[in-house]
């Protein structure tokens, strides 16, 4: 009899009878209606995670989600990557509120996937584990010095400025004037505004509260900005650059011998990099404001080879030695910076690598290519390992902005409802759960609901500083907000 097997641990023994005496089992069964149930598992709660979330959820009702994230607070990169001047970023995060009010959507904050549970645990539990916990190492220079005081990575000092737990108690050292930060890509310029911009205009922001007292009594009167190739080779984009050149209070130095040639060829650029490389133009011809107390450089055709311990404490960093390339190559096309045997040094007091992330293993049963720092996948689907899926920056590297997570992520979870449709995923078990998986290992969990929680009080602190909100930056105090029984009264958060 077609499908009894999978239907007679779903329906009663009664039903199942009635049905055969009617002698129409199959007929019936349609009018039914039952069909079996998916429950996927997306391990990671950033922009990747969301919208695979919203990806699954709208495009089958049969699915049920539940987002996995190592910190008790969700939103990733969204959170903790995006600068605190730029909120109109952050506004995706009313569509992942959206996605989380779905009754098939759970979330489970404070647990550590590798740590908590195994990569194996969730596939015993779920039809599909998407795995989408980004990118959070920092890629190393390779070069002596890069481990004196003074030198911090991208990763440590965004995190430390933007909230994230394990960097608060960073202290960065910003009692010298110079800084030189290493790399030209939109992180890099978010720092380096983040250093130059007017504390009054920080103030309102949701950076934390330690960042902003430090930046209050910053030194930093001047930021490097580092690049090996060209003007044409920037990773920048042309909002960052307006920001930079807009900058209150601060004027900007580029080099008209970086541009040679460039105005005669910048009529052909694709229209972005046209854009971008006019504006770069303009900021050369313009030389800003001579009188401002702070100002940037942007120094291209440099590649780091050393950096230097001070002549005051060879603990702590004094110059950075740059190598001075040229470039090899059409100007338009495919050049690449070449030394000339020539270097400079630049003094400085603090040095900033914002070369780029990595993605980290996360056990030893996902196959992971350490050279390029993803795992190993077939347009999302994990090499030798049925029902894994991957997406985001730990699928294709660390690369794009918000929009084409986005994108990857609403492919990825088309692949994950085409295994679906294609049976190439089992049905969930309802007996078993990963809420009683953790209580058998004593994991407590935050709740969406209880993450709104610490939000409310986040929002509560920050409107009595008319800021948008005041993040909580110690786990222990986000947990003890999360788990306590009286209500956190709901203020209005500040656009």
């Amino acid at each position: 009899m077609p499908h009894f097997h999978r239907l007679s641990s779903i329906l009663s023994n009664s039903t199942l009878a009635i049905l055969r005496r009617r002698g129409s089992f199959s007929v019936e069964i349609g009018l039914i209606g039952v069909r079996n149930t998916h429950h996927l598992c997306v391990v990671g709660s950033g922009p990747a995670g969301f919208y695979t979330a919203q990806q699954l959820l709208k495009s089958d009702d049969s699915v049920k989600v539940d987002v996995v994230e190592r910190l008790p607070v969700p939103f990733g990169l969204v959170r903790f990557g995006v600068a605190p001047d730029h909120p109109e970023v952050k506004n995706c995060i009313n569509s992942f509120n959206q996605v989380a009010k779905n009754e098939r959507f759970s979330y489970f904050g404070n647990v550590s996937v590798g740590r908590d549970v195994s990569v194996k645990d969730l596939l015993s539990i779920y039809s599909g584990v998407i795995l989408a916990y980004g990118a959070e190492e920092d890629r190393k220079l390779g070069i002596p010095g890069e481990d004196l005081n003074g030198v911090y990575s991208a990763k440590s000092f965004v995190g430390w400025y933007n909230g994230i737990p394990a960097e608060q108690d960073l202290k960065p050292n910003l009692s010298y004037s110079t800084a030189v930060i290493l790399g030209i890509g939109n992180v890099a310029l978010d720092i380096a505004r983040i250093l130059l911009t007017p504390i009054e205009l920080l103030k309102e922001t949701d950076i934390t509260a330690h960042a902003l007292d430090a930046l209050a009594k910053s030194q930093v009167r001047e930021v490097y900005l580092v690049g090996r190739r060209g003007p044409l080779q920037v990773a920048f984009t042309i909002k960052e650059l307006r920001e930079m050149v807009r900058l209150p209070g601060t004027r900007h130095t580029l080099n008209p011998a970086d541009f040679e040639g460039v105005k005669d060829i910048v009529q052909g650029l694709p229209r972005p990099k046209r854009r971008l490389t006019e504006l770069m133009l303009s900021a050369v011809n313009s030389q800003s404001n001579k009188d401002a107390k702070t100002r940037w450089i942007l120094k291209l055709l440099r590649s780091p080879v050393a950096i230097l311990p001070s002549r005051d404490s060879s603990s702590h960093v004094g110059a950075v030695k740059l190598a001075v390339n040229r470039l090899e190559g059409q100007l338009g096309g495919n050049q690449n910076a070449v030394s000339t045997g020539q270097t400079e040094e630049v003094p400085c007091g603090l040095v900033i690598k914002s070369v780029g992330y990595m993605s980290l293993p996360i056990g030893s049963d996902v196959p992971f290519d350490a050279r390029s720092g993803v795992i190993r996948n077939d347009n999302g689907r994990v090499v030798g390992v049925p029902g894994l899926y991957c997406t985001g920056w730990v699928r294709r590297g660390p690369r794009g902005v918000i929009l084409d997570t986005m994108s990857d992520a609403f492919a990825v979870g088309k692949t994950v409802l085409q295994d679906i449709r294609d049976q190439k995923l089992r049905s969930s078990d309802p007996a078993r759960s990963l809420s009683a998986l953790l209580a058998e290992k004593g994991v407590s969990f935050v709740s969406f609901d209880e993450w709104e929680r610490i939000g409310q009080e986040e929002v509560r602190a920050g409107s009595a500083k008319n800021k948008p909100r005041e993040k909580i930056t110690r786990i222990e105090e986000m947990m003890r907000i999360a788990k306590q029984t009286s209500p956190v009264s709901p203020p209005s958060e500040k656009s």
